[in-house]
């Protein structure tokens, strides 16, 4: 697939961009494909070796759920903060600054500690990766005008995706030799190699808010303009405009039930399929391998189905919001009849497609709020969406962890209920409120 398969008709008076910049585009989408991966390896260790580290470290269910909201306790507040930082600071040196800071946040915890290492140690780390990934997208998409985003914007979220597909052997064959300590070693050294390789190779976009290409379209933001827009330098938006659209309420009320499901899967979900499903530890990961799989295939795939719809000229409320919302309600559908279902190959179907569905609105909502911000807001807009969503990171643990100590394996069971309700809610919300055209042409009035 290539980028010319999701996107539609090149509008008119876009600026041309040399070869050697496309293909440098690609080098740094494919580095931000391995930034994001590194990133979700991270966070996935303590799923993966939840019930090793409860036992070395004597945790209950509540107590390892609260361990891992702590990742969560500064996480949005980095989000937003550095999201707005995004927009005065070169992407580039945050994004290096971050990758150094994971491998950092982790060194103390791979070579030994209790429960405080292990707590200080995720709410550092939370707080250097809470920017990542609007952060990258943003960097991301500097490289490219609006009509070809939706193939490198759903790559950045394929790297979610691949991060645990890539990981979760390793791990686990680590976990399991070598203990989980060796795991957490593992990520810290592939991060520190990746910020090398970003120091040579890393940079922004010709589509940056500044850049040359975009004051050749016209002034900040004004390559999204809508038809009928001003033209030269505009007055900067206020974030509170931005914010107050239906279109940014809709894509973040959305990308929270999709980060409800990532929480879940990253801390709960081996868990829920050994205690409460009975599966082995292997076949456990094989299970949330499939699920993450699944995943991928529903980023590309919305990807592929956006930019067609855009070809033909339908809106994005319906190309972007309407794809996402569907996907939505779709594995709410699952995650609802989950609970009920018969043990066996439906349980495994319907909890592949309830967990890996959803992640698709992921990229929706980042390429929905980057064509409604203009390019001198992006980082900012991006970012606190970003920071509201991840509290949902914060709550799903804790809530799963308490649930668990309440009611047992039967705890695994009202939690994929509650699942369901957010997703339902989520796909609801993208369908009702996600309009970037409209919103787009009140933000340009």
């Amino acid at each position: 697939m290539t980028d010319t398969d999701v996107a539609p008709a090149v509008p008119t008076g876009t600026p041309k961009v040399p070869s050697s910049t496309r293909r440098r585009a690609w080098t740094v989408t494919a580095l931000l494909v391995v930034f994001m991966m590194i990133n979700f390896a991270d966070k996935s260790v303590l799923g993966l070796a939840a019930e090793e580290i409860r036992e070395d470290l004597g945790l209950s269910a509540s107590a390892f759920g609260l361990a891992s909201s702590a990742f969560f306790l500064l996480f949005s507040v980095s989000g937003a903060a550095v999201g707005l930082l995004a927009d005065r600071v070169r992407p580039t040196w945050l994004i290096l600054a971050m990758a150094v800071l994971w491998s950092v946040s982790q060194a103390p915890l791979a070579v030994g500690g209790g429960v405080a290492v292990l707590i200080a140690s995720r709410v550092l780390l939370g707080a250097a990766e809470g920017p990542a990934f609007p952060v990258a997208q943003q960097a991301t998409l500097s490289w490219f005008p609006n009509h070809r985003r939706n193939l490198p914007g759903a790559l950045i979220v394929l790297g979610i995706t691949l991060g645990v597909l890539v990981a979760a052997p390793v791990l686990t064959w680590l976990i399991q030799d070598h203990g989980w300590r060796s795991a957490v070693a593992a990520v810290a050294l592939v991060g520190v190699v990746w910020a090398l390789l970003w120091i040579r190779l890393g940079g922004e976009g010709p589509y940056a808010a500044g850049s040359d290409a975009t004051a050749a379209a016209g002034g900040a933001g004004s390559e999204e303009a809508p038809a009928g827009a001003a033209t030269g330098p505009a007055p900067r938006t206020p974030y509170r405009r931005i914010l107050a659209t239906r279109t940014w309420i809709g894509a973040t009320a959305a990308y929270f039930g999709t980060y409800w499901v990532i929480a879940f899967a990253l801390v709960w979900l081996p868990s829920y399929l050994q205690d409460a499903l009975g599966y082995t530890s292997s076949e456990s990961t094989q299970v949330v391998m499939t699920v993450w799989g699944l995943g991928g295939l529903a980023v590309l795939g919305q990807a592929g189905l956006t930019g067609w719809l855009l070809r033909r000229g339908t809106p994005s409320r319906w190309a972007r919001g309407g794809v996402g919302g569907v996907l939505l309600l779709v594995a709410a559908a699952a995650c609802l009849a989950l609970p009920s279902a018969p043990a066996g190959a439906v349980t495994v179907v319907l909890l592949v497609a309830g967990f890996g569905l959803a992640g698709a609105m992921s990229s929706v909502a980042v390429t929905t709020v980057t064509e409604l911000a203009p390019a001198d807001r992006r980082g900012g807009a991006l970012g606190i969406m970003n920071s509201v969503v991840t509290t949902a990171g914060l709550i799903a643990p804790t809530l799963i962890g308490r649930l668990v100590d309440t009611h047992g394996p039967d705890g695994y069971r009202y939690a994929v209920l509650v699942t369901g309700a957010v997703l339902l809610l989520s796909g609801a919300a993208a369908l009702a409120w996600i309009d970037p055209d409209r919103d787009r042409r009140r933000l340009y009035a």
